[in-house]
């Protein structure tokens, strides 16, 4: 029965136009009022210990930082700086997309974000300079997707507060596979580039180290950005709530000093990462309101059992989560994909045994996977957005299709290999 009303209920408010949180939350009084003996005042009170917990803090200063560094233009610099590092490598600035994406994402933590500022820079310089359009997009949208993974991820860090898991270690946990997936992207790019009809112009006869260092000498003050950030919190001087602090308040001495940052800018970031949290806050009710009423009718524990009787072992029953992760990822975005599956999924997973630092990866690869997928894929209606429609959703969708595959192929070698992802909070 309580299955029954969790279907009908969703269906029924999320058709009716209601927004996500509301849907969820409206769920979830009705299964606690119906079905929990009227416990509706646990789900108040667990929605108000969420919202005044000190760690979720840290997601709009984390949203404000990366809004600052877009108004900024800061991006742009970066951008600037590591073009000559890859004039001479097969797909050429192809690869800058990448390299920045990677960068920006280790300050911002979202990937739409990290999409918007990049594109903005990358695809009028690359399209000028008679790069293949979709290619441009492919490795912009595949290249934003890195910052929800790498840390500090926006992802990872709702993960870890709403579910109770060390966000340092989260944090840890996300860096050598995002490292790796930026690694096995430049390869495709390599390998397209050196097949098939030309995605690039020709590459210049020889390198030219001394722009290359210039360049590199531009980019000087963003590590110091990432200390800030990640730095102080793997060294053990301040919280990922505190470290976000630090970070917006570098961002902004460095936008002032480094970029073109002036008041009215730093106000639209301000309002813009309001609004953006506002909308996360608003999941955020919902989720915990039916997380409550889920944990209190054991609907976790219930669903794990009816799977077990299908016969399945523990990765069996992971493989099906995949793939429900994978069908919702092409209707939903990113955070709200995580939020609004967390209350069955997490339970489910981690009373198989599976560590949950590494489910909290996984997931993010997953949510990684559903913002480059049709038809609600977020970076690629961003990137179309910004080539104003000179790329087709189609097209840009069958140019990220290599890079998905790469990321659902990360999946099932994290999987097989969980180690690749806990050998370095382990070791730390």
């Amino acid at each position: 029965m309580s299955w029954a009303i969790l279907s009908a209920g969703l269906l029924v408010f999320l058709g009716s136009g209601a927004v996500l949180g509301a849907a969820l939350g409206l769920t979830g009084f009705i299964l606690l009022h119906f079905q929990a003996g009227g416990a509706s005042a646990l789900a108040i009170n667990s929605a108000w210990n969420l919202l005044t917990e000190f760690t979720l803090s840290a997601v709009p200063l984390f949203i404000f930082l990366g809004d600052i560094l877009l108004a900024s233009g800061v991006s742009t610099r970066v951008y600037n700086g590591l073009t000559p590092l890859f004039r001479r490598i097969p797909g050429q600035l192809l690869h800058t997309n990448i390299a920045v994406c990677t960068l920006f994402g280790a300050v911002s933590g979202s990937s739409t974000s990290t999409a918007a500022a990049i594109g903005s820079v990358g695809y009028p310089e690359l399209s000028r300079r008679g790069y293949s359009p979709s290619m441009i997009v492919g490795s912009l949208a595949a290249g934003g997707t890195l910052g929800l993974l790498i840390p500090p991820s926006l992802a990872l860090l709702i993960y870890g507060a709403t579910q109770n898991v060390s966000i340092g270690k989260l944090f840890l946990a996300g860096m050598l596979p995002g490292l790796m997936i930026a690694l096995a992207f430049f390869c495709w790019i390599m390998v397209r580039s050196s097949l098939g009809s030309s995605v690039s112009p020709p590459r210049e006869e020889k390198m030219d180290w001394g722009a290359v260092g210039r360049g590199l000498l531009e980019v000087w003050p963003l590590p110091i950005l990432i200390f800030f950030v990640l730095g102080t919190i793997y060294m053990g001087i301040a919280t990922p709530t505190e470290a976000a602090a630090l970070g917006v308040t570098a961002s902004i001495v460095l936008g002032l000093t480094w970029g073109d940052l002036d008041l009215k800018k730093l106000w639209g970031a301000f309002k813009h990462a309001s609004m953006m949290f506002g909308a996360i806050a608003m999941i955020l009710i919902g989720t915990v309101i039916l997380s409550q009423a889920v944990s209190l009718l054991g609907l976790p524990r219930a669903a794990v059992d009816a799977i077990a009787g299908l016969g399945l072992d523990r990765y069996g029953i992971l493989l099906m989560i995949v793939l429900v992760y994978l069908l919702l990822g092409c209707f939903f975005d990113g955070i709200s994909l995580l939020l609004m599956t967390l209350p069955i999924t997490f339970p489910m997973v981690t009373s198989l045994g599976f560590d949950p630092v590494w489910f909290g990866v996984i997931v993010t690869l997953l949510m990684e996977i559903g913002m480059i997928t049709p038809p609600v894929g977020l970076n690629l209606f961003v990137l179309c957005s910004i080539t104003h429609n000179e790329v087709a959703l189609p097209d840009a969708a069958w140019a990220s299709l290599p890079y998905w595959m790469i990321l659902l192929g990360a999946v099932g070698i994290f999987t097989a290999f969980p180690n690749l992802i806990l050998w370095l909070p382990n070791l730390l």
